[in-house]
């Protein structure tokens, strides 16, 4: 089976994404484990069970929690990962640990602050777990299913590592990849490179059997561009490379990615680019 990791922080952020994270857990057959990081720096030791030395009011939520959604999943378990330190760092350790195909946390974006460590540390999460992370806020409304993903392409050659993480979605989904070339230049040497990109993409789906459409557009802000063709194509997922420095990903789609987690109303998922 596989593994999802929901980020907790006893907000209504972290309980949508729970309840989003769930819709993930049984088309793809997985174990759900909610992971509460103790960022307090004291002397406490680290927590590792339910039992530990929490305020009373955590341990009834975790236990009031996982009794109530267990009930609603039927396809695999729910548990408990406790830990102490730097919240991002945390659950990157456990990510790696738990060999975790997906990481969720609530975000509350550029419109809205909630006094708890998963709005502050969203970013940081991303950045720093080695596997992809989806993004909600709390305002979001799911359906019970994806129907369309948005997949935008650039010039970098990371573009298309996240092309085998979204295919798989789809077809678990049954939803449509909307492959969108994205181009910010007139340089025709680099367009022909996001042709190509997208040839290979269509190539790959196509293979896969995964159902697709293909779009162009010329854009002068990619982040504002991407959020309103999701808002105007009734896309329930974007799918993005994060940013990372050692790589060609910051050449492009990568610098925005940090504005599209905050200002999409949409879900995110950040696929983290591997160096080249």
């Amino acid at each position: 089976m596989k593994t999802i990791l929901v980020a907790i922080d006893f907000s209504k952020n972290a309980e949508h994404a729970l309840q989003y994270a769930l819709m993930y857990a049984r088309k793809l057959d997985a174990n759900v484990y909610l992971i509460w990081i103790d960022n307090s720096f004291s002397d406490e030791t680290v927590l590792d069970t339910i039992s530990g030395d929490l305020r009373i009011e955590k341990k009834a939520y975790l236990k009031n929690i996982i009794s109530s959604y267990s009930e609603q999943f039927e396809t695999g378990k729910i548990e408990v990962i406790l830990g102490k330190g730097r919240v991002y760092q945390e659950i990157a350790k456990a990510a790696a640990q738990y060999n975790a195909d997906f990481i969720f946390a609530g975000t509350h974006g550029v419109s809205g602050y909630e006094q708890h460590w998963i709005g502050s540390n969203t970013y940081r999460i991303v950045t720093q777990a080695p596997c992809p992370v989806v993004t909600i806020r709390s305002g979001y409304k799911f359906n019970t299913t994806i129907k369309n993903i948005l997949l935008p392409l650039d010039s970098s050659l990371e573009t298309k590592q996240k092309l085998p993480t979204i295919c798989n979605l789809a077809i678990k989904f049954g939803a449509t990849i909307h492959l969108l070339e994205v181009y910010n230049t007139t340089i025709s040497l680099i367009r022909k490179r996001i042709d190509k990109f997208g040839a290979e993409a269509v190539k790959c789906m196509t293979d896969k059997n995964v159902n697709y459409k293909i779009e162009k557009i010329d854009v002068k802000n990619v982040a504002a561009s991407i959020i309103d063709y999701s808002i105007n194509n009734d896309i329930d997922l974007i799918a993005i490379m994060t940013d990372q420095g050692t790589t060609t990903a910051n050449k492009f789609l990568g610098p925005y990615s940090e504005q599209l987690i905050n200002n999409s109303t949409i879900p995110v998922l950040s696929v983290r680019a591997k160096d080249y």
